[in-house]
């Protein structure tokens, strides 16, 4: 399975993101933003709000003489168990504050060994997340994780899953034509999130977002009831403005 060579807007964020972290890490004493777009080639105009979300998360911190020192979340991380402990509480953490921003639940999804996982998620009882009547894994066709997913992956790759799970009718919104949702893989933008409206249950619309890191696929996600439909489309909209956070911390 293959992936599409088309990297989003918040994975070229991370990559910046990546190579701000490796040269504050090998500045002890601090390093300044010229200092540190010179070293990277992350443009100063770009590096600015970038050292503010690593500054919000904790990743990096500004020392009194305005340079940059690696911050307490990457210290915290460690190595071995500990640091995937970490890691996951940190994720578990970013999901919760960004369940919040949205007003919905939020999930990440990870395409691994020709299978959908659901992997983290956020809810809370204002924001319930989705009924799984239907197995995600069997479902790729008509979730908007299934195809951001799906999207992701070559035709090889898409033929591959579609051959194991078939596109069963779930609404009657869903796709089962098999040319006609890879026509609508195709046309999709990768920087602009997946809609879906009912196609996999009624009552629930959803959105997602690609989180592609190597050659793994992963996309962030939102669900919302039916009657908060008419916030979906700004509520996909700041999922894709915070997703980098999140896929910074699937890179480390």
């Amino acid at each position: 399975m293959a992936l599409k060579p088309e990297p989003t807007a918040p994975f070229l964020s991370v990559q910046y993101a990546l190579r701000v972290l490796e040269t504050v890490s090998g500045h002890g004493s601090g390093v300044t933003d010229t200092q540190i777009s010179r070293e990277t080639g992350v443009p100063v105009g770009h590096l600015t709000s970038l050292l503010l979300t690593l500054r919000r998360e904790g990743y990096v911190e500004q020392i009194t003489d305005g340079a940059y020192v690696i911050g307490s979340s990457l210290l915290l991380l460690g190595s071995g168990a500990a640091r995937r402990q970490a890691l996951e509480a940190r994720l578990q953490q970013s999901l919760a504050q960004l369940r919040d921003s949205v007003g919905a639940a939020v999930y990440i999804s990870r395409y691994v060994d020709g299978e959908i996982r659901v992997t983290q998620y956020a809810d809370g009882p204002r924001t319930p997340a989705v009924n799984e009547w239907v197995d995600f894994r069997s479902s790729a066709h008509a979730s908007a994780v299934g195809k951001c997913l799906l999207a992701q992956l070559d035709q090889n790759g898409r033929r591959d899953h579609l051959s194991r799970h078939k596109t069963a009718r779930l609404t009657s919104r869903t796709i089962t034509n098999e040319k006609v949702l890879f026509s609508k893989l195709d046309s999709q933008p990768a920087t602009v999130p997946v809609l879906n409206l009912q196609e996999y249950a009624v009552g629930t619309v959803c959105a997602a977002v690609p989180l592609t890191a190597g050659s793994s696929a992963g996309c962030l996600a939102l669900s919302l009831p039916i009657e908060d439909a008419h916030r979906l489309r700004a509520a996909a909209d700041t999922l894709n403005r915070r997703a980098a956070p999140v896929l910074l911390s699937l890179a480390l």
